[in-house]
C-alpha cells in the first residue's frame, strides 16, 4: 500500500510540475480565435507579419494583401522541408486553388517548391506588378497564436496549411520579392477565397469565418508600433487598459462584384472587399457628384473596395475633384492656410495653422456615408499626411481619366491603408457583412500598442 500510495503521490507531484505531460490531447482547449501581429515599415509603409513553416521550421515576415488569395512566399535553399506535401494537378484542392497549369519540374532540382505533376498558381507580386509562378503545396505553418476559452494566449502548429512556394527566380535585384520590404518573403493574402488564411484556419478549427484587421499608425520603434490581425472573431482588447473595443463597431453589408477584378481577371466573382457608399460628406455638408459611379455596372466598374497594399485613397477624377474643393472651402472657414502642394497630393497646408487633438489634426471631416444609414467618418488623423514639421496635406489621390482607360477594370473609390489605420475592421465572411469602428482614437484605444 505505502509503495502504491508512494507512485501515486509521485505521478501527482509530476503533473504539477510537467503539465504539458498530465493534459491529455483532448484537454488541451479548442482555440476561439487566432491573433497575428502586425508591423509597419516605415519606408515602404507595408504592413506584414511574421509566421513559421515547414519541418525544419523557417521564419517567413509576409506582407499583408486583403486581396491576395492565398499565402504565398518564396522557398529558397534555407527551405527544404521533411513534412512538405506538393498537390497533385487535377485535384479537388488543385481547383480549390483555382489551378492555371501543371508544372514540371525541368530547370531546377527536384525540392520544395520545384515537383513535378504539381498543382501550378500564378502568385501576383502587387508591389513589382507582374506575376510569378508558384506551386501548391501542404506543410506546417507555426507560429499563430490563438487564444482560448481561458483567454490564454499559446503557440499552435496547423498541419498541412495551403499555400503557394515560389521558386527563387534572379528577376531584377530581388527577383519575385521585388517592390516588397526589405527582407519579406512573400505575401500573405486575406481574400475571399477557399485557401485564404482566414478560411482555412476557420474551416480547420471550426471557428467563426471572419478576420479583423487592426493597423498600426506608428511603425515599430521602442517596442509600439504593432498592430494586430485577429482570425475567428472577438472580443478585441487592445491598448494598455485591454478594453473590448468591438462595441464601438457599426455594420454595413460587403458588396460582391460578380465580375472579376484585377490583378487578375477570370469567369470567378471578384474576391475582394467591396462596400457601397451611398454619398460623401465634408464637414457634415454633402458633395456634389455623379453618384452612378458609386454603383457596381454590368460591366464591373464602380463601386468602392478596400486595400492593404495602396498607401493612399484613390479616387475617381469626377469624385476627387469635389472632394478637394469642398475640403479646401471647409478648411479656408477654419482659417487653414493652404500651401503649395506635394505630389502626389494637391491640397497642402501650414500645419502651424492646425490645431490638434485627440483625433489628429483639427481638420474638416470627411464621412463616408454608407449603406445601412451608417457613416464611416474620416479624421484628421486618417485625412492628413505629414510632408514635414510645417506642412499636412490630404491624403488622397486623383485617378486620372487617362488611368482609368488604361485597364478594362476600374473601381471609382480605393480606400486606402492610411485611411484604414487605427481603425477596428471586422470582415465577416457568412454574413457578408464589414464591422467598422472609424477611429479608435476618439474612445482613447490604438492599434498602435
Amino acid at each position: 500500500m505505502a509503495t502504491s500510495y508512494l507512485f501515486l503521490l509521485s505521478l501527482f507531484l509530476l503533473s504539477l510540475l510537467s503539465p504539458s505531460i498530465a493534459l491529455t490531447k483532448s484537454h488541451i482547449p479548442k482555440p476561439n480565435t487566432f491573433v497575428l501581429p502586425i508591423t509597419k515599415d516605415p519606408i515602404t509603409l507595408q504592413y506584414f507579419t511574421s509566421i513559421s513553416m515547414g519541418t525544419p521550421a523557417v521564419s517567413l515576415d509576409l506582407v499583408i494583401d486583403i486581396r491576395e488569395r492565398f499565402l504565398w512566399f518564396e522557398c529558397d535553399e534555407s527551405y527544404n522541408s521533411s513534412t512538405y506535401h506538393p498537390t497533385p494537378c487535377g485535384t479537388k484542392k488543385c481547383k480549390q486553388s483555382r489551378g492555371t497549369d501543371c508544372i514540371n519540374c525541368t530547370n531546377h532540382p527536384l525540392k520544395t517548391g520545384c515537383t513535378n505533376n504539381t498543382c501550378g498558381v500564378q502568385p501576383f507580386n502587387p508591389f513589382g506588378g507582374f506575376f510569378v509562378s508558384g506551386d501548391v503545396g501542404e506543410d506546417i505553418l507555426s507560429s499563430v497564436r490563438t487564444i482560448d476559452n481561458r483567454g490564454i494566449l499559446t503557440k499552435v502548429h496547423v498541419p498541412r496549411f495551403i499555400s503557394s512556394c515560389v521558386y527563387p527566380n534572379k528577376f531584377g535585384v530581388q527577383g519575385f520579392l521585388g517592390g516588397l520590404s526589405r527582407g519579406k518573403k512573400g505575401v500573405l493574402g486575406l481574400a475571399r477565397s477557399l485557401i485564404s488564411l482566414p478560411t482555412q484556419l476557420a474551416t480547420r478549427y471550426k471557428l467563426d469565418r471572419k478576420f479583423t484587421l487592426c493597423l498600426p499608425s506608428n511603425s515599430k520603434t521602442n517596442g509600439f508600433g504593432l498592430g494586430s490581425l485577429f482570425v475567428g472573431g472577438g472580443p478585441y482588447h487592445l491598448g494598455s487598459r485591454g478594453n473590448d473595443v468591438s462595441k464601438f463597431l457599426n455594420y454595413t453589408p460587403l458588396v460582391t462584384n460578380r465580375h472579376s477584378t484585377g490583378p487578375i481577371f477570370d469567369n470567378f466573382p471578384s474576391v475582394e472587399y467591396f462596400i457601397k457608399v451611398k454619398s460623401i460628406k465634408v464637414d457634415n455638408s454633402i458633395i456634389n457628384f455623379d453618384t452612378k459611379l458609386l454603383s457596381i455596372n454590368k460591366l464591373g466598374n464602380g463601386g468602392t473596395k478596400l486595400s492593404t497594399v495602396i498607401p493612399h485613397t484613390k479616387l475617381h477624377t469626377l469624385i476627387y475633384q469635389p472632394l478637394l474643393s469642398a475640403f479646401v472651402k471647409k478648411a479656408e472657414i477654419r482659417k487653414i492656410k493652404r500651401v503649395k502642394a506635394v505630389a502626389p497630393f494637391e491640397a497642402c497646408f501650414d500645419s502651424t495653422t492646425i490645431s490638434k487633438g485627440v483625433t489628429g489634426p483639427n481638420v474638416p471631416t470627411i464621412d463616408l456615408v454608407l449603406k445601412g444609414g451608417v457613416q464611416w467618418r474620416i479624421y484628421g488623423a486618417n485625412s492628413m499626411v505629414k510632408i514635414n514639421e510645417n506642412v499636412l496635406c490630404l491624403g488622397f489621390v486623383e485617378v486620372g481619366l487617362d488611368e482609368l482607360l488604361e485597364g478594362p477594370l476600374e473601381t471609382s473609390i480605393v480606400i486606402g491603408s492610411h485611411q484604414l489605420e487605427d481603425n477596428l475592421l471586422e470582415f465577416d465572411l457568412v454574413s457578408s457583412k464589414l464591422g467598422f469602428s472609424s477611429s479608435l482614437l476618439l474612445n482613447k484605444a490604438s492599434c498602435s500598442h
